[in-house]
């Protein structure tokens, strides 16, 4: 006992501020032997009558040597030793009055799980460690995830410890005597399981249903915000199979019980199920929006507010599916509702739901409603802005400005009859809302402005456009005054970058105004910081703090403030480059070196830092080209500044979305910088990067093969790897660009650096590889024969074998490009590829001949193939009968899907006309009709545009019958209106 407060002492003495006691007291500690320590430092935890700064130093100190000499000391003590401590430590967690000390304590039992994996723990500490300690494995938490789903698993299946069997059946959810976190933290369990292991769950039907009865529908804001989000996340996680039938009676029931609380519980449930639903909800559509629509006209007005919260969600959730089957009904709904005059909340969210409602709505279905909304928007701008000139109030007049904006967007030039109708007012909202309090109203005024000018058009809009740039140009010199947090300030970018668009060339004499504010806000650096546990107690994500952990007790954390805006402005740079081209060039400079540095940004799991990276990626090429008109060696310097930064990118970048931007984005750039832009340093590093990425997609293809052997495997999971492959296969398109890049820009020449590649790439045009796999494969052969012919034959028997197989495929996709393969063998491929053209015309032709040859899913690979045997009459006619085929191949004119295999048809048909071939021109000019409808067909879809150099070949053709009298109007009598006057424009355009 006195040895037990001498201890006790010495812990006091280590906090001491005189440095001679807490340096005499440190080495006293360290002489203590490490098994005395814990017993000592256990006994001070669990002493009630001890000093709390004591018994939390006696935590700290024993977390910390449970840390550092884990396998110096426990392994030594007795059994009865370590489970009295397992004991202690649930014990303190579980009746530990200071919320402090019990943090402390669960920090200690985290470390001792984070070592003794085979310590089953009270499921109450498991609660805690996984919501808490998600980290707590390290890098090694993966690895251990499975044993965490057996713990889990077998607590659920506990029949022995009622209280585990209970805490899982979520009772204590429901239990109101528990504090709101405490329910929560139960529920959490099941949803974090939902999410992480969802197809274990699914056999717990039971669970599930029961989180869907008992939770989520609480008169406290914190429970009810929680079990929106569980649902949400099950929904998401489990799948609408699963969910929809347990959940949907539970709604029912609530949708009709007298109580507000419960109507308005259940309209916030279906909101949050929409996603995870989706397919399910989708069938039943009709029958949830027509219950949905009658709580618009709720007695109460949070049960109205919450059946706009419904529409406005589903709207998003279902779009364009719930726009054109609810039009009618919604938007009337929407707008009775926001006549609510007494209930302003209700009023804004009704706005609200409108614009989630027009973001997705086909332009074609919102322009009859046109003179109801803008007559209803106009009406309540008027009222609402008056109560802000008498009252002050702005809720609503904030959602119905931008509701204004969502029509314009989507009505386009049909909002040019109503832009005088709101101009006028917006403008003067932006001169008078110039307090602090109006900021965000002002904010969505001047995007509205901009949305509305982007809608009507340059020619409506010029007349205000001065006034407004004004407008714009005085709020952007008081910029400096603004406050870091102002919402102006985004509003403020995207405006500019919206007036950019509208005054094309005329607006880069606003560039120096503008670009000082936009670099500062693109510039702006997140926070990061690398701390250790006991840190992070003081760091809130309330704060903007985000965590990763990183493993031995240490987490990175980035402050996201301001992350929003910087992606904005980010944004808006990629626009002013791809719309003023070498208008931007002053700008090229400082833009790529705040561009390139944001690649190699390793923390971004935060949403908005992806945006500004693949805002970043897609910059480079368009960047190059603003910097082109400074000639050869100021874009070289450009490239060499980004090339190692991408390639490197390329290598680490772990996200998907951001990676797919940066293989895209540096493909763009070799194509625009052609050969010589690459060293042998690069394509060394390039060729091991995209190795690697070919082999991580056989190895992940083998990875979801194992799972579909799982004893867990069900439907659910099918979905999850069907979504894990379509991400794999759109890496694997990019790795197919990159290639196309370098083969169009260095040909023949690359080949040897290409055969480190070769046998992946055989590999993947397998009989036995999935279609999408064999469709790349293919492509890639395709350009190797395409830009490397003659030399590409040292390889054909790697592939022929496997393209001749693909052209009768049952993927359209795989025929389209083994077709392309034929068409470019034929065109550059060179004698030896003659024999190949001769054998594949055969199946070209019956492929076009197949009576589903038309239909949807295959025109595209059949006119691949109609353009392939175009290609073999032109460039190898010896391989083909041509006087026989010719006339069924002009009969398969024109081609309207493949727009870039239309071109090559009609340079054909060209030469063939100017040739006066017989077979085509016919006896006396007989098929010119026809022609003259194949031409005006191509023109009509956009087949041939006035760029394309064939375009004037087809006019001339049509000019010389223009001047043969009865031939011309024959031609002519046979077009439709459309035709006729495709056939004009193509005349006054080429």
């Amino acid at each position: 006992m006195a040895e037990q407060q001498q201890f006790y002492i010495l812990l006091g003495n280590l906090m001491s501020p005189d440095n001679d006691i807490r340096k005499q007291s440190e080495e006293a500690y360290d002489t203590i032997p490490g098994q005395t320590k814990i017993t000592f430092l256990l006994q001070a935890i669990r002493d009630a009558a001890c000093a709390e700064e004591v018994k939390t130093m006696a935590a700290v100190l024993l977390r910390r040597l449970l840390s550092s000499s884990f396998e110096e000391i426990y392994p030594g003590l007795t059994v009865d030793m370590q489970t009295a401590i397992k004991t202690e430590l649930v014990t303190s967690i579980q009746t530990e009055a200071s919320p402090n000390i019990r943090k402390k304590v669960a920090d200690i039992a985290a470390e001792l799980c984070r070592n003794l994996l085979g310590w089953l723990l009270q499921l109450s500490l498991v609660f805690y460690i996984l919501l808490n300690f998600p980290g707590i494995f390290g890098n090694q938490q993966q690895h251990y995830m499975e044993v965490i789903k057996r713990m889990l698993v077998q607590c659920m299946q506990d029949q022995e410890n009622p209280q585990v069997s209970t805490c899982f059946h979520l009772k204590l959810c429901a239990d109101t005597t528990l504090t709101n976190m405490q329910r929560q933290l139960a529920l959490e369990v099941i949803v974090t399981l939902s999410e992480t292991a969802a197809a274990m769950l699914r056999k717990h039907t039971a669970i599930v249903a029961s989180s869907g009865d008992k939770n989520g529908y609480s008169v406290y804001k914190s429970n009810a915000v929680a079990g929106e989000s569980a649902l949400d996340r099950m929904a998401c996680g489990l799948g609408g199979k699963m969910v929809l039938p347990m959940i949907k009676q539970h709604i029912m029931t609530m949708l009709q019980n007298p109580d507000w609380k419960y109507r308005h519980a259940g309209l916030m449930a279906l909101s949050a199920i929409g996603e995870g639903c989706h397919q399910q909800m989708e069938a039943i559509l009709n029958e949830i929006v027509s219950f949905l629509l009658l709580f618009c006209q709720d007695p109460h007005p949070r049960v109205r507010y919450a059946a706009c919260n419904a529409i406005g969600q589903m709207a998003t959730d279902f779009a364009p599916t719930f726009q054109k089957k609810f039009h009618d009904k919604v938007i009337s709904a929407l707008l009775q509702t926001m006549e609510d005059q007494t209930n302003p909340r209700v009023q804004a969210h009704a706005a609200a739901a409108l614009i989630n409602f027009t973001e997705d709505c086909p332009k074609s279905l919102l322009i009859p409603y046109l003179d109801s909304l803008v007559q209803h928007l106009h009406v309540i701008m008027v009222a609402k802005l008056q109560e802000l000139i008498q009252k002050g109030t702005k809720l609503v007049l904030e959602q119905v400005v931008t509701s204004i904006a969502s029509v314009a967007d989507t009505a386009e030039e049909k909002f040019v009859p109503y832009y005088d109708l709101f101009m006028p007012s917006l403008k003067h909202i932006v001169e008078n809302a110039v307090q602090k309090e109006l900021r965000l109203l002002r904010g969505k005024t001047i995007e509205c402005i901009s949305l509305i000018g982007l809608a009507v058009g340059k020619d409506k809009f010029m007349p205000d456009a001065s006034a407004v740039m004004q407008l714009l140009l005085k709020t952007q010199t008081d910029f400096n005054d603004l406050e870091d947090d102002d919402p102006q300030i985004s509003y403020m970018i995207s405006a500019w970058a919206r007036m950019c668009k509208i005054l094309g060339k005329e607006f880069q004499q606003y560039l120096p105004v503008v670009m000082g504010p936009l670099m500062k806000t693109a510039s702006i650096k997140p926070e990061v910081a690398l701390l250790d546990t006991q840190d992070m107690e003081n760091m809130s994500e309330d704060d903007g703090w985000e965590f990763v952990n990183l493993g031995d007790q240490q987490s990175f954390g980035i402050k996201t403030a301001g992350l929003e805006e910087k992606a904005t402005a980010c944004q808006m740079l990629v626009c002013y480059a791809k719309e003023l081209k070498e208008g931007f060039v002053e700008y090229t400079e400082q833009v790529v070196k705040l561009m390139v540095p944001l690649l190699k940004f390793y923390f971004h799991d935060d949403i908005l830092l992806i945006g500004a990276l693949t805002t970043s990626a897609e910059s480079m090429p368009l960047l190059l080209e603003c910097a082109r008109v400074r000639g050869p060696d100021y874009l070289t310097q450009m490239w060499h500044f980004m090339c190692d930064a991408l390639i490197k990118a390329i290598g680490t970048e772990p996200d998907s979305d951001v990676l797919s931007e940066i293989m895209h984005s540096f493909a763009k750039c070799i194509e625009l910088m052609g050969e010589g832009c690459l060293n042998n340093e690069h394509f060394e590093e390039l060729g091991g990067i995209l190795k690697g990425k070919l082999e991580e997609h056989f190895k992940n293809q083998e990875l979801r093969q194992a799972k579909r052997q799982d004893e867990d495997y069900d439907e659910g999971m099918e979905e999850t790897l069907q979504d894990e492959d379509e991400n794999d296969v759109y890496i694997l398109t990019k790795v197919s660009d990159i290639l196309h890049s370098v083969f169009s820009s260095y040909k023949e020449q690359v080949l040897p650096w290409f055969e480190q590649l070769l046998q992946l790439i055989v590999q993947l045009v397998c009989p036995s590889r999935p279609w999408a796999d064999r469709q790349w494969g293919l492509c890639i052969f395709d350009d190797v024969v395409e830009h490397c012919s003659p030399s590409s034959f040292k390889y054909a028997e790697l592939f022929l074998r496997a393209m001749a197989l693909s052209l009768c495929d049952t993927s359209p996709e795989v025929r389209q490009a083994a077709a392309y393969g034929v068409g470019v063998m034929a065109q550059y491929g060179g004698e030896n590829y003659r024999p190949f053209c001769t054998e594949a015309l055969p199946t070209l032709l019956g492929v076009i001949q197949s009576p589903d040859s038309k239909v949807k899913e295959n025109v595209n690979a059949t006119e691949n193939c109609i353009s392939a045997v175009g290609k073999v009459m032109r460039f190898r006619p010896e391989c083909a009968n041509v006087n026989e085929i010719l006339p069924h191949w002009l009969s398969w004119l024109p081609l309207n899907e493949d727009k870039e295999e239309a071109v090559h048809t009609f340079d054909f048909l060209c030469d063939l006309i100017e040739s006066n071939n017989p077979i085509v021109l016919g006896p006396d000019n007989a098929n010119l009709p026809k022609i003259f409808q194949i031409i005006a067909e191509g023109v009509a879809n956009e087949s041939v545009k006035s760029e394309d150099a064939c375009s004037k070949r087809l006019a001339n053709v049509i000019r010389q019958v223009q001047g043969s009298g009865g031939l011309w109007t024959q031609c002519v009598t046979m077009l439709n209106e459309t035709q006729q006057k495709a056939i004009q424009d193509l005349l006054n355009t080429a």
